[in-house]
């Protein structure tokens, strides 16, 4: 999907003044506040801005808005790995 944003050329021209790519400003304001919503997941977060875990994490960071990430995701990951490593000693 291609979407295109109608800016007024003055504003544009400021937008642009300290060489940042309003493209991609654009798309990651996007990102940010759909993710904040949890209408994206983590995977489509990084997805959309074609981001490293590492660098989705920087992109958050710089936003103030950090990866949704709970308690139970933490215990599921540890149930996990636990019964990953009873399977290999076996």
């Amino acid at each position: 999907m291609t979407l295109t944003l109608d800016l007024p050329e003055d504003v544009a021209t400021i937008l642009r003044s300290d060489g940042r790519n309003i493209e991609q400003v654009a798309l990651e304001a996007l990102a940010v506040e759909e993710y904040r919503a949890r209408r994206l997941s983590d995977a489509h977060f990084r997805r959309l801005l074609g981001l490293s875990r590492m660098e989705a994490d920087r992109v958050r960071k710089n936003h103030c808005v950090w990866l949704d990430y709970t308690l139970e995701d933490f215990e599921r990951e540890g149930r996990t790995t636990c019964s990953d490593e009873a399977a290999r000693e076996k």
